[in-house]
């Protein structure tokens, strides 16, 4: 069993990777992250050539990623709300999956499959998480993931720190366990 993680934040030491902590702490089996504000990957282009052919043309780090989610059962995506959205790093990645979306729609193929996902999200302020989950599910469908999505959640980082937030590790906690099972 293999996780890979995409994480969404810029910070190491954030609400983000607290939960990301409490989650790798209760995931079985291997565990790759991809720390997506660190790595080099250009956007879709919209070229649409991949209606025709397998893959993407950019060549960058986003063929690694195709990669690693070809090898990986489980799928996390991992990140703090901005203004109700998901990063723009994170946003530029699922972007790199019109791929797989292509692959399916007009070439009748399924490029990933048979996997499950999670989403863990971290917010302060007002800002709601609706958008950033829906998001996140979406990633995680064109990444092959099937059935529920589980979501864990620091809802007020604002004024409770992710790691002191009990609600939100319990919630972590569950998600890890619908993940090995």
């Amino acid at each position: 069993m293999e996780t890979l993680i995409f994480n969404g934040s810029p910070r190491s030491n954030g609400d983000t990777a607290a939960l990301l902590t409490a989650a790798k702490q209760r995931l079985k089996g291997e565990i790759r992250q991809i720390d997506v504000f660190g790595a080099k990957i250009s956007p879709c282009t919209d070229c649409r050539r991949c209606r025709r052919e397998e893959g993407c043309h950019i060549q960058d780090e986003m063929q690694e990623v195709y990669a690693a989610i070809a090898r990986s059962d489980r799928l996390l995506v991992a990140a703090p709300v901005w203004f109700g959205a998901l990063p723009g790093p994170l946003l530029t990645l699922a972007s790199r999956l019109q791929c797989c979306f292509h692959a399916r729609q007009f070439r009748g193929e399924q490029i990933f499959f048979g996997k499950k996902g999670g989403v863990i999200l971290t917010a302060g302020g007002s800002g709601g998480l609706e958008t950033a989950c829906f998001s996140a599910v979406i990633m995680l469908r064109q990444m092959g993931a099937e059935g529920p999505v589980p979501l864990a959640a620091s809802r007020q980082t604002d004024r409770l720190p992710a790691a002191k937030d009990v609600q939100a590790l319990a919630e972590v906690e569950e998600l890890a366990r619908f993940l090995n099972e």
